[in-house]
């Protein structure tokens, strides 16, 4: 079993710590970043668009992750309302971010009239190489962990971080040496092994699969996972007694799997050439003779 314990801060420069998870989070951006642009020139589409919509999109996803951390640790913020926006801002909501960046990026590619579905699947394995990084920070935080455990892999957590159902003595009866199951690190190899399959099915498939696919098996495989992590888990955000990610997820699952048996009868197989015709056999609209517009383009929600 692991003993370590790790400090939250990985350096002081004069007065600002720097914490290890502000430290995970700018790499797994940065991993994400390399994973997506990568996806970006193999698929031809607009790297400039890519980098000024990163941006955004980044912004978005940290204000809805941080929204959704808010609200499922209210108990932690409700007496001093400040720490919500005042560093070190750990805590961060992995459903929030998705969500809010995934408005920021209908409201940008509409915009800039490109396909939402064909840079959701550029966008896809980023998420799990952001998720493979970034999750990390929980555990310098000391924090993201299930109950108690006697496997090899379970990680030693101080008393001073411990939630409630797990309180050392004479708080609680969880011992001081006791060790727990450490979650992050599930979610971590799960977004290792999701991006890889991503990639993977891209490269392998791409004629046979239909645009979005790819998007559509992120949403399925984090909510499968996240929903059953959340049995281990006992300071998870609930909605009448169930935890709400698993309600959450469960809505996840249930849409993807309808959009993917709509897509693969409405759209040809072939992941779509940004600049190609509609996957769906439409003609160009009377704004695009030329076909010039993406596929897909002011269609995104098929």
């Amino acid at each position: 079993m692991i003993d370590f314990t790790p400090q939250s801060i990985a350096l002081q420069i004069g007065p600002i710590p720097v914490y290890w998870y502000g430290i995970c989070y700018a790499l797994g951006l940065m991993l994400a970043y390399l994973v997506i642009r990568h996806g970006v020139r193999a698929r031809g589409l607009d790297e400039n668009l890519f980098a000024n919509g990163m941006i955004i999109v980044a912004i978005a996803a940290l204000i809805g992750g941080r929204a959704y951390h808010v609200i499922d640790q209210w108990a932690l913020y409700k007496d001093d309302l400040s720490r919500i926006i005042l560093p070190p801002y750990s805590g961060l909501g992995v459903y929030g971010g998705i969500f809010g960046g995934m408005i920021a990026v209908i409201v940008y590619v509409r915009m800039k009239h490109q396909s939402f579905w064909a840079w959701a699947d550029v966008i896809a394995p980023g998420l799990f190489a952001m998720e493979f990084v970034a999750r990390w920070g929980n555990f310098f935080n000391q924090e993201l962990y299930g109950p108690p455990t006697t496997a090899p892999w379970g990680i030693a957590i101080e008393c001073s971080h411990r939630v409630a159902a797990y309180l050392c003595p004479p708080l609680g009866s969880t011992p001081a040496s006791a060790h727990f199951q450490p979650l992050f690190l599930y979610e971590s190899i799960s977004g290792l092994v999701g991006m890889t399959a991503l990639l993977w099915l891209t490269n392998r498939y791409a004629t046979r699969l239909r645009t979005g696919e790819i998007a559509l098996v992120f949403f399925i495989w984090y909510a499968i996972v996240r929903f059953l992590l959340e049995f281990l888990r006992v300071d998870n955000w609930t909605f009448f007694g169930i935890p709400t990610a698993q309600v959450i997820s469960t809505a996840v699952i249930a849409v993807a799997a309808i959009l993917v048996v709509e897509r693969h009868r409405r759209v040809p197989p072939g992941l779509s050439a940004p600049s190609g015709p509609d996957p769906a056999g439409e003609p160009a609209s009377a704004d695009d003779p030329d076909g010039s517009i993406p596929a897909e383009a002011g269609a995104p929600g098929r």
